[in-house]
């Protein structure tokens, strides 16, 4: 008898390979075959994301894909979940009659218990099954959104903050770091949040020093980090442990008070000024990753040029930007003063050119440093890795030449010495 087949697709971002994973690794391995593959299995399931238009036609042109493979029998069972399902579910099922079954963002439970009736998963959860290499992964500390951001679905998708326990997440990164986990990523849609809804306080800091001193990690990286009412007890945190990295990813979205009002934000010119500061005078070597969108209702040249000004004089060490598109159901869709997709696509080549030249002086200053690297992938005649300074799969890598025959692994942490550079990496040698 053929033992069946299932492969999970994952869209969107790494809060969605979290509930990947969470459904995978409640599969029984001896009862199917299973992948995080775009293969055409026995059972398909296809994570969606719903965020904005880009993703959203990536997950429909992907449902659209799979529905024919499942039209033509070339596989069995089409599962679709996920936040673009949340969004969309009547004209989705009416559209395409080919899904066996669909399901919203908080179905990860049911959706398991659909695969038990089928005889295709135990009872109990086995080991994670990661998404991730394996010597990285990532740990959803809340879910959902209290924050009313003009641009942003995502409080109408996934619902208000929840959190995890403190002790939920403790055992999880236990359990992670047992089956060989190096490094742990905290990620929510906002992170600074954590603890509100369940215990009445910001408890972020009480988590991320907890983890640090319990959890055996190696490397603790933080992610999505909101802006407003940061506990700045954090920073002090950070600073105090050696295995949370130097790192903070905290999307600041725009540094205009006009365009920061209407994208009710609740914070100001100011107050992103001060953290910052703040971050750089307790974290002397911190890496501040930050976002930015170009081109909201109202910029005009003074709002972007106030952006230019910022980037340039404060320098954050990793930026991602992203061009203003409407979304159903946000208040900046209704907004008016729209700009012209010709002017965004300018203005984002006008601030990749601004953050190539500091990437490029940062990497400068580290030519023929010493640093401590994570291997991510191993080839017979180098490596690739990441520093404390760069997130997996966004921010920065790090090239080391080695001779054949070598003895390097990945997850392995080992000393090089830089000795090239460009903006977006850097070459080394191992120590």
């Amino acid at each position: 008898m053929t033992t069946p087949s299932l492969s999970i697709i994952t869209l969107g971002c790494a809060k969605n390979q979290v509930d990947s994973e969470f459904i995978a690794s409640a599969i029984n391995p001896s009862e199917i075959n299973i992948s995080h593959s775009e293969d055409f299995a026995d059972i398909v399931l296809i994570n969606t994301c719903g965020f904005i238009m880009d993703a959203k036609e990536e997950s429909v042109d992907t449902i659209l894909e799979y529905a024919q493979a499942r039209k033509d029998g070339r596989i069995k069972t089409l599962i679709v979940f996920g936040c673009l399902v949340e969004r969309y579910r009547e004209s989705l099922t009416k559209e395409i009659p080919e899904v066996d079954m669909w399901f919203g963002v908080h179905d990860s439970e049911e959706i398991c218990k659909i695969l038990e009736a089928n005889a295709i998963i135990p009872k109990t959860r086995n080991k994670s099954m990661m998404t991730t290499p394996g010597h990285y992964a990532f740990i959803k500390i809340a879910d959902g959104c209290d924050r009313q951001c003009a641009f942003c679905a995502i409080p109408a998708i996934k619902g208000k903050h929840l959190s995890k326990p403190i002790e939920e997440i403790i055992d999880e990164a236990k359990s992670l770091v047992s089956e060989g986990v190096k490094e742990l990523i905290l990620i929510a849609q906002d992170t600074t949040y954590y603890g509100m809804d369940m215990y009445g306080r910001k408890m972020l800091p009480e988590l991320l020093d907890r983890l640090a001193m319990e959890s055996g990690a190696e490397w603790i990286r933080l992610h999505y980090a909101y802006p407003t009412g940061f506990p700045v007890e954090l920073i002090d945190v950070m600073a105090k442990h050696k295995n949370i990295c130097k790192y903070i990813d905290i999307p600041f979205q725009h540094v205009n008070d006009k365009i920061l009002k209407s994208m009710n934000r609740n914070h100001t010119h100011n107050d992103i000024i001060k953290l910052m500061d703040l971050f750089r005078k307790k974290i002397p070597d911190i890496c501040i990753r930050t976002s930015f969108i170009i081109g909201f209702p109202g910029e005009t040249r003074v709002e972007f040029n106030e952006l230019v000004n910022f980037i340039k004089t404060y320098k954050p060490d990793r930026v991602g930007l992203f061009a203003y598109s409407d979304e159903e159901g946000t208040a900046a869709k209704e907004l008016e003063d729209k700009v012209a997709q010709s002017t965004k696509l300018k203005r984002m080549n006008t601030l990749w050119s601004v953050q190539e030249k500091i990437a490029k002086h940062t990497n400068n200053e580290k030519f023929g440093n010493v640093m401590n690297v994570i291997i991510d992938e191993v080839f017979d005649t180098y490596l690739l890795g990441r520093t404390e300074y760069d997130s997996p799969e966004i921010d920065n890598l790090v090239t080391i030449h080695i001779p054949k025959g070598h003895p390097y692994s990945t997850g392995q942490f080992i000393d090089v010495k830089i000795t090239g550079y460009g903006a977006w990496d850097m070459i080394a040698e191992p120590v």
